[in-house]
């Protein structure tokens, strides 16, 4: 071997992930996240015929804050300094709500399904910025939102199927999302992201506590290890996520967002016999090019007037 004895090899060093063109680590960190999201999903599903998704809510955020803490407390705590405590609490309660009806809804309905749904957050997103910010849109964003809603329509198909409970429940959760993400960027005009991220994970595990309360029961042995599964790749994937959009353009990584979907129909298939109808992939499609067109346009004119880019779920 060309290697020396305890000479790492090249390819699996930092610097060599430095050398990497920025538009590669972010599509790899894409990828990664989406991989993660998927396998959090999964886990969801799986444990929801055991434990109650609300329970699994704030094992979630449990382990979550555990893992993510360390990173944070590293700058003291002066970060949780702020004059903004109603808005991070409200910001937490719509995030809690709306982490509390996407776990419900992987329990009842197909996992490709929510995530196809799920794709229509920034569409709830962009609707709300104009009636809560005052925000204004021409016809080409007007009409990239009405089409990412024929999207929904084309997979919930009322009228000709009927609309399980899990669907409504996905979709209570972006709209949420959406209400979340309004939050979030008033509270990006005054505080730094550390002190957001900050209450955001000490406060979804003491709000999520409450609800679990009422369904509570003690896991199994093997539910603590799905639990911290859950918990790590839920974290890992934000991580990735919010890494992938610092280091490419939005434009250029969003588009693997859409690997969700695909991951979950395969995890879904393999573990638990769903497949997904046609109608379910082109509507997913059509909610996704919608959304992505949506978040373009959102960066192209932050570029032009230096406001921060649409965030993404």
């Amino acid at each position: 071997m060309a290697y020396e004895s305890g000479q790492p090899r090249s390819w699996l060093t930092k610097q060599a992930w430095l050398n990497l063109p920025a538009t590669t680590r972010g599509i790899i960190l894409m990828i990664g996240s989406s991989m993660l999201f998927s396998i959090m999903h999964t886990s969801v599903r799986y444990l929801s015929a055991e434990l109650h998704p609300v329970q699994i809510v704030f094992f979630r955020n449990l382990f979550g804050m555990i893992v993510f803490l360390p990173l944070v407390m590293r700058s003291g705590l002066t970060f949780f300094k702020t004059t903004k405590l109603p808005l991070h609490l409200l910001r937490a309660a719509l995030n809690v709500c709306a982490m509390i009806a996407f776990f419900m809804a992987l329990s009842m309905a197909p996992l490709a399904r929510v995530n196809g749904l799920a794709f229509s957050a920034p569409l709830f997103t962009a609707v709300l910025s104009v009636i809560l910010l005052g925000e204004r849109f021409r016809l080409r964003r007007w009409s990239a939102i009405a089409c990412g809603f024929i999207g929904t329509l084309i997979i919930l198909r009322p009228g000709f199927a009927p609309i399980d409970l899990g669907s409504w429940l996905t979709l209570i959760s972006a709209a949420l999302w959406g209400m979340t993400m309004i939050v979030i960027r008033i509270l990006g005009r005054t505080e730094s992201s550390l002190t957001t991220t900050a209450y955001m994970i000490t406060l979804l595990s003491l709000l999520s506590f409450v609800p679990a309360l009422y369904v509570w029961q003690w896991p199994q042995q093997t539910a603590w290890m799905i639990l911290l599964l859950i918990g790590v790749t839920g974290t890992a994937a934000q991580i990735a996520l919010a890494e992938a959009l610092k280091t490419a353009e939005t434009t250029v990584v969003l588009p693997f967002d859409f690997l969700k979907i695909v991951w979950a129909a395969m995890l879904g298939f393999v573990l638990f016999a769903e497949v997904p109808t046609v109608y379910t992939w082109t509507g997913a499609a059509i909610i996704f090019a919608s959304s992505f067109y949506v978040a373009y346009r959102e960066q192209r004119l932050s570029k032009q007037t230096t406001v921060g880019p649409v965030g993404t779920p």
